[in-house]
């Protein structure tokens, strides 16, 4: 397995360097220290993985990893960061990584990250998994009223007024077939039968409704 290091300090570099030299089957090929130098090594010596760090001077990591997938769209890479942030995260998945590490993590994690991206799986440090779940574990906990989203909440309010679903539209600025849209989805989410069940929902419920 060829890898590619790309860190702006010199030091992580050769750690990292080190520490590759320590698992069995890995080879670093390659170093280089922003974007710039990144596609060009990677271009010059085709590596199975990059180990890319998202914070570069000049055009970041996440820039090099588009860089690089443009002209080598099969190119495997695991994003390192000493940020969690989800958002990062989704966006390093989004340009084609494969993992993402925090840099905090221990070395047998590196090894899993990298052998798991060889091998065409997706890895992720288990802290971040844990912070990307937690919204969707959230959600499948919520129940009636509170698995409604914001938007669903608003239409069942106005429901509840008394407003029709022409009247709903104009006042929130959407389509009437979006209203539709919602008010179907709501009562099968509420196990509501009848339009009339939905009212009285939305009448029973009006203080979680804002």
């Amino acid at each position: 397995m060829r890898v590619l290091i790309v860190d702006d300090h010199t030091l992580v570099r050769a750690g990292l360097t080190r520490l590759l030299q320590t698992f069995d089957g890995i080879q670093v090929v390659a170093e280089a220290s922003n974007a710039e130098q990144a596609l060009e090594m990677a271009l010059f010596h085709v590596p199975d993985l990059i180990l890319l760090d998202l914070s570069l001077p000049g055009r970041s990591g996440l820039e090099a990893l588009t860089d690089i997938r443009q002209r080598l769209p099969h190119a495997r890479a695991v994003m390192m960061s000493m940020h969690d942030d989800a958002a990062h995260v989704r966006d390093a998945l989004d340009r084609g990584a494969v993992g993402f590490l925090v840099k905090d993590a221990a070395p047998a994690e590196l090894e899993l990250a990298l052998r798991a991206a060889h091998a065409g799986q997706v890895f992720l440090s288990p802290q971040i998994s844990a912070k990307m779940l937690a919204p969707l574990m959230s959600k499948e906990r919520a129940t009636g009223i509170g698995a409604l989203s914001p938007r669903q909440k608003q239409i069942l309010r106005r429901l509840g007024t008394g407003q029709t679903t022409k009247e709903i539209a104009a006042d929130l600025g959407i389509s009437i077939k979006t209203v539709e849209t919602h008010r179907a989805r709501m009562m099968e989410s509420l196990g509501c039968r009848r339009a009339n069940d939905l009212l009285l929902m939305a009448v029973r419920h009006e203080n979680e409704l804002g």
